[in-house]
C-alpha cells in the first residue's frame, strides 16, 4: 500500500537537513534532532537502536524478525552444507582407500606372518551394489581390516550394518542364500565403511589360492589421483556457481522481510527528529539483528539436520553425520558475508525509498529502471567468457582460469535475474484493464513489482544455471561415454569363472543353463599361440589368429555348423588365408618359449578341419581363428587361457533371475565375477558431477521451496489488513485468491521465459569453450517444468492462510 504525506502537510526536510524544534530524546539520552559526528560512535548508536527495534519492539517486531531469522537459516543450513563438501568427500575417499588393498604389490612378495590372499568378493542386489573382500591370512600377524577386530577365519563373515538389516529382512531370502556359506559374527565399524547406508561384507575363504588371489602385507590404497581435464573442472565451477546463486539471492530477499512495517516506524522517528542518514542505519541495525539470529537458526538447522544425515540416501550418496564438518575457513567466511550483506542490502534498499515525517513515500512518480546497468552486468560476463572459446581442453592436467570461468557466469546469472525487475515493471505498466482481480494484481504489482522480482530471483536463477549447465553435460557426455559395441540383441551379462580341467568346463556350463530364466548361454575359453619352432621377434611369433574352445551348442550359435560333435575342429572362413592350416603344428605355450627344460605343449590342428563361416551375432575376431571343442583340444594344455567366459541372456519375466545366476556362481566358484554390460560405459568422474549436480539441485530446490512459502507469508502478513478492508466491503474471496494467483503467476512467466533465453545463451557459450555443439536444446525444458512446479506448489500452499487472514477481524489494532 503506498503512504503518502497529506497534501497540506509541510515540505519534508532535506536529507542531510537538521532539525530544527524540540525533539524527543532517543534511546542514548541525546536529542534526535541533534547531529551525531559522523563516524563510527553514530554507527554503533543507530545500529545498537535498530537492533532494539528489532527484539523489543513487540509482537511485529518479533514477528519480522523471526521471519528474517528462518528465511536467512535456510540459506545459512545450505551454505555450511556446501562448505562441508570438501569434508565429506574427504572422508568418504579416506575410508575407501584405507580399506582398499594395493592392486600394484611387489611381485617379489612371499608368503610371511603379515601377507594375505585377497580377491575382490563385490556382488549386487538388483541395483545396490555390495562391496566384498575375500581373504584368506598366511600368517599369524596379518594386518586388520579397518573397521575390523581382524581378518574373519574361514566360513566366518563381517557385515556392514545396513547389510545386516538387509540380510534379516523378509525381501531379500534370494539374497541370504548367496552368502549360506558364511556365519556373520559381527559387524564392520564406521571407519570401514564410506556411509551407513553401505552394503558391504568382509569373508574369510580358504579356497582361494595363489592362482586366483593378490598376496598383499597391508590395507590402504597409495599414489595419487590423476589430474582432472579442464572441461571437468570447468563442469565443477559451474555447478557450484549454479547452486550457490539461488542461494545468496534468497538470503538477500529474506533481510527485506517487514519492509512496509520498518519503514512506518522510521517515518515516525523523522517525525521526531532524526535524519535520513540515521534511519538508514537503524534499519540496518534491525537487519543485521535478523541476519544474526538467522546465523544462530541456521546452524541449529545444519546441526539438526546432519544428524539425519545417515538415513538419507540422494542419487547413491550416502554419509555419516561426522562427515558433514564445515571447513573452519568457509564457516568464517559464511559467518562474516551474511550480516554484511544484510546490512549492505538494506542500505541499498533504502536508498528507493523516501522516508518523510509524516510518511513514506514509495512511488509518487516513480522513477523508471535503468535498464543499461542491468545489461551491462551480462555483456561483461560474456566479455570474460568469450576469450575462452576453443581454449578448453581434455586434456587431463590441462589449466583453466576457474576464477575468470566463476565470475563471467555469476555476472551473467545476476544479469539474469536485474533483468527480471525491469520487465515485470514494463510489462505490468502496459496492462490496466481486465477482470477485477487482474487489475488488484496489476496494481499491486504496479506497487511493488521489485518485491514480485526478489521473490521469484532465487528461482530465475536455479532454473537459467541449470539450463546452461544441463546443455553443458548434454554437449560434452559424449566425449566421457564408451561404446562396448554391444548391439541391441547381444548378450548383456557375462560370466567368469576359473576352471582347470575339461570337466569343471562342463560343470560350469551345466550349472549356468540350469538357473531358470537364463537363455541364449554361450560359453568359450580364448587363448594365443605361436607356431611350432617359430623364432621370438619374427612374424610367425605375432599371429594375431585367436584359439577359441567351446562346445558344440555355443558354437551352432556363433558359426554356420552342418555339424557338430565333441571332439571336432574348425576353421573359420579366412583360416585358409593365414599361415594356420590343417596339419599345422602350433606352440600352446608361447610365453615359455625361452625357459630351458620345459616341455612344449604342441598341438596339431587335424587334418579334418573344416572351414567354417561366423554368424552376425559372432564377435569380430572370431573371422580368423581356429575352433575346437574340449575333447579335441583338453584346457590343461594350454598356458595361459583366459578363463570361462559366458555370455548369455535372463528372461526379464523370471522373478530374481539374475540374482539366483549370482548364486550359482558364488556356489560354484567363490572368485567368478556376472557382470552386466550396457551399450555405453561412462567415466566414473563424469558420473560423480553429475551425481554432485543431481545431489546439490534436489537440495537447493527444497530451499526454494521453503523460503517461498516463508516470503509469501510474510507478503501475506503485511496486506493483512488490506485483505480485510477489501472483504468488508464486500470483495468476494475468489477474487482475493485469483488476484494473489495473478500476482505470481505474472513474474514467473516473465522469470522463466528470462531464464531460458539467458541459460540458453550462457550454455552455448559454454560449448563453444569446449568446442561443441548443441545436442539436445531439449534439455532445458525439464528444468522450466520443475521451477514452475516449485512455484505453483508454493502458491497452492499459500491459499490456506489467505483465507484466514480475509476476515473482517483482521481490521482489529492496537
Amino acid at each position: 500500500m503506498i503512504t503518502q504525506p497529506h497534501p497540506s502537510a509541510p515540505q519534508a526536510e532535506a536529507p542531510d537537513a537538521p532539525v530544527s524544534g524540540g525533539a524527543s530524546p532517543s534511546a542514548g539520552g541525546r536529542p534526535l534532532g541533534v547531529r551525531a559526528r559522523a563516524g563510527l560512535a553514530a554507527w554503533v548508536r543507530d545500529l545498537g537502536l535498530g537492533a532494539r527495534f528489532a527484539v523489543a519492539g513487540g509482537r511485529a517486531g518479533w514477528t519480522r524478525t523471526a521471519l528474517t531469522g528462518i528465511g536467512v537459516g535456510l540459506g545459512v543450513a545450505l551454505l555450511l552444507l556446501a562448505a562441508s563438501v570438501p569434508s565429506i568427500l574427504s572422508s568418504r575417499g579416506e575410508r575407501g582407500d584405507a580399506r582398499n588393498v594395493p592392486v600394484f604389490y611387489e611381485e617379489s612378495l612371499k608368503p610371511g606372518p603379515h601377507t594375505f590372499l585377497y580377491v575382490n568378493g563385490s556382488t549386487a542386489w538388483h541395483d545396490q551394489e555390495i562391496v566384498g573382500h575375500l581373504l584368506r591370512a598366511e600368517g599369524a600377524q596379518p594386518p586388520t581390516p579397518p573397521g575390523t577386530t581382524g581378518i574373519p577365519r574361514p566360513g566366518e563373515m563381517l557385515v556392514s550394518p545396513a547389510l545386516r538389516d538387509l540380510l534379516r529382512s523378509d525381501d531379500a531370502k534370494v539374497l541370504g542364500e548367496r552368502f549360506a556359506a558364511y556365519r556373520v559374527v559381527g559387524t564392520i565399524g564406521d571407519q570401514g565403511l564410506r556411509g551407513p547406508a553401505e552394503l558391504m561384507f568382509i569373508a574369510g575363504n580358504d579356497k582361494i589360492t595363489e592362482d586366483n588371489a593378490q598376496r598383499a602385507d597391508r590395507f590402504g590404497r597409495t599414489g595419487e589421483s590423476e589430474p582432472m581435464s579442464a572441461v571437468l573442472i570447468l563442469l565443477v565451477v559451474m555447478v557450484c556457481v549454479v547452486l550457490l546463486m539461488p542461494v545468496a539471492m534468497f538470503i538477500g530477499t529474506a533481510v527485506r522481510f517487514g519492509g512496509e512495517q520498518r519503514d512506518r516506524r522510521l517515518a515516525a522517528l523523522r517525525l521526531v527528529g532524526a535524519d535520513l542518514r540515521m534511519t538508514h542505519r537503524i534499519a540496518a541495525g534491525e537487519a543485521l539483528v535478523g541476519a544474526l539470529f538467522g546465523l544462530l537458526v541456521g546452524t541449529a538447522f545444519f546441526l539438526v539436520g546432519r544428524e539425519f544425515a545417515g538415513s538419507v540416501t540422494v542419487w547413491d550418496i550416502n554419509v555419516f553425520p561426522s562427515d558433514v564438518a564445515p571447513h573452519p575457513a568457509l564457516a568464517v567466511l559464511v559467518a562474516v558475508t551474511v550480516p554484511a550483506c544484510a546490512v549492505l542490502v538494506t542500505l541499498l534498499a533504502m536508498r528507493s525509498i523516501a522516508i518523510e515525517p509524516l510518511g513514506v513515500v514509495r512511488s509518487g512518480a516513480p522513477k523508471r529502471r535503468r535498464l543499461w546497468w542491468r545489461l551491462a552486468l551480462p555483456a561483461l560476463g560474456f566479455a570474460l567468457l568469450l576469450p575462452m572459446i576453443g581454449e578448453v581442453s581434455y586434456r587431463e592436467g590441462s589449466d583453466l582460469n576457474t576464477y575468470q570461468v566463476a565470475a563471467g557466469a555469476m555476472l551473467v546469472l545476476i544479469g539474469v535475474t536485474t533483468l527480471l525487475a525491469w520487465l515485470v515493471e514494463g510489462f505490468v505498466n502496459r496492462f490496466k484493464h481486465g477482470p477485477l482481480s487482474w487489475q488488484l494484481a496489476v496494481r499491486r504489482l504496479q506497487l511493488s513489482s521489485g518485491t514480485a522480482a526478489r521473490t521469484i530471483s532465487g528461482v530465475t536463477v536455479a532454473v537459467a544455471g541449470a539450463i546452461a549447465i544441463q546443455m553443458l553435460f548434454a554437449g560434452v557426455q559424449d566425449d566421457f561415454e564408451t561404446h562396448t559395441g554391444l548391439g541391441p540383441s547381444d548378450p548383456n551379462i557375462a560370466v567368469i569363472a576359473d576352471v582347470s580341467n575339461n570337466d569343471e568346463v562342463q560343470h560350469a556350463i551345466s550349472t549356468v543353463r540350469g538357473v531358470h530364466g537364463t537363455r541364449d548361454v554361450v560359453a568359450s575359453i580364448r587363448s594365443t599361440f605361436t607356431l611350432a619352432g617359430a623364432r621370438p621377434g619374427t612374424t610367425d611369433d605375432t599371429i594375431e589368429t585367436t584359439l577359441f574352445i567351446s562346445d558344440c551348442q555355443s558354437l551352432r550359435a556363433l558359426f554356420d555348423l552342418s555339424s557338430c560333435k565333441d571332439g571336432d575342429t574348425f576353421l573359420t572362413q579366412d583360416g585358409l588365408s593365414t599361415p594356420v592350416r590343417p596339419g599345422t603344428r602350433i606352440d600352446l605355450a608361447p610365453d615359455t618359449q625361452g625357459e630351458k627344460g620345459v616341455p612344449r605343449p604342441l598341438w596339431t590342428v587335424p587334418q579334418s578341419s573344416p572351414v567354417v563361416k561366423p554368424t552376425g551375432v559372432a564377435p569380430g575376431d572370431l573371422a580368423n581363428a581356429i575352433v575346437a571343442t574340449p575333447k579335441a583340444l583338453p584346457i590343461e594344455k594350454l598356458d595361459t587361457p583366459a578363463g570361462l567366459s559366458m555370455r548369455l541372456e535372463v528372461d526379464p519375466k523370471a522373478p530374481d533371475a539374475l540374482e539366483h545366476l549370482r548364486n550359482a556362481m558364488v556356489r560354484l566358484d567363490p572368485t567368478a565375477g556376472v557382470d552386466v554390460y550396457t551399450d555405453v560405459e561412462r567415466s566414473q568422474r563424469f558420473d560423480n558431477i553429475q551425481t554432485g549436480l543431481f545431489v546439490g539441485a534436489t537440495v537447493t530446490l527444497l530451499l526454494i521451496g521453503a523460503s517461498m512459502v516463508v516470503t509469501q507469508l510474510e507478503q501475506l502478513r503485511e496486506r493483512r489488513r488490506l485483505l480485510s478492508v477489501l472483504v468488508a466491503f464486500g470483495t468476494r474471496r475468489t477474487t482475493l485468491a485469483y488476484s494473489v494467483l495473478w500476482q505470481t503467476a505474472i513474474p514467473v512467466v516473465i522469470g522463466l521465459l528470462l531464464s531460458v533465453l539467458g541459460g540458453a545463451t550462457l550454455g552455448v557459450v559454454l560449448l563453444k569453450m569446449v568446442d561443441r555443439p548443441v545436442q539436445d536444446w531439449s534439455s532445458m525444458f525439464p528444468m522450466v517444468g520443475i521451477g514452475a512446479g516449485v512455484i505453483a506448489l508454493v502458491t497452492l500452499t499459500s491459499l490456506p492462510p489467505l483465507w484466514r487472514m480475509m476476515r473482517p477481524d483482521g481490521l482489529r489494532t492496537e
